[in-house]
């Protein structure tokens, strides 16, 4: 059986790449944190698709619950390993930088940058043990281009593509590859405090994507058939110029 961990797989983006990686005959780990009703409405899609799966709630953010978690899992699993990995979990909490509070940018950080850190540290060792793997991180266009009012979620999804490029090399030789995935404007509950018409005008496929577009991308770069791609950042933003 081949094991896929989906930090942040109940809702939205999450949820369409377990479908996916389930789709391409994955054993899909659903990590949560706090909504286990959704995160068993994941479970049960790929079930009924004919998919497997479990739930693994953890913090992502603390780095001894994480570690925790997932060295309890692999003590469980002797012999077999988590290939592929999808840093997903992550936070919006938007202000500008003149009134941000600290806690908001401690958050932020945390949840979408020590997050990397704190789950890719553990899965990877026995990737390069195994002489393959697939590490994607879902980004944003906010950590490319900067945008006002996310100081902190710029900061930290950069952070995150630094570590992409950087990791991805280090790792090349062993057959495991890491990529950035970059969303625009995507249909969740991240965005659903903006209004689709006032943004569309910018995007020149004048929409929002649907989860599933991006986890067909997802889908692909985590694949065998993608692995001469690492250390890239790909954008899926509807024609979006960055």
């Amino acid at each position: 059986m081949k094991y896929a961990l989906v930090t942040g797989g109940s809702r939205g983006i999450g949820r369409a790449v377990c479908q996916r990686l389930s789709a391409m005959g994955l054993h899909v780990i659903i990590n949560y944190l706090s909504n286990k009703a959704e995160a068993e409405n994941t479970l049960a899609l790929l079930q009924n698709a004919g998919g497997s799966g479990e739930l693994l709630p953890f913090n992502v953010s603390n780095r001894e619950e994480s570690e925790k978690a997932l060295e309890g899992w692999i003590a469980a699993h002797p012999g077999e390993y988590i290939e592929v990995l999808i840093n997903n979990a992550g936070i919006r909490k938007d202000n500008l930088m003149m009134w941000m509070k600290p806690e908001e940018w401690d958050d932020v950080l945390s949840t979408n940058l020590d997050s990397f850190f704190n789950v890719t540290r553990v899965l990877v060792r026995e990737m390069l043990v195994k002489k393959y793997g697939r590490i994607v991180n879902v980004v944003s266009v906010s950590g490319i281009t900067g945008l006002p009012g996310q100081t902190n979620y710029s900061a930290a999804k950069a952070g995150v593509i630094g570590a992409t490029k950087a990791l991805s090399q280090e790792v090349a030789r062993r057959n495991v590859t890491v990529n950035a995935i970059a969303p625009g404007f995507i249909s969740t509950d991240m965005v659903s405090d903006l209004k689709e018409e006032d943004f569309k005008k910018i995007i020149p496929m004048k929409r929002f994507g649907k989860p599933e577009e991006v986890a067909d991308l997802i889908g692909f770069i985590a694949s065998e058939k993608a692995s001469y791609i690492s250390g890239q950042v790909i954008s899926i933003n509807g024609g979006l110029p960055y």
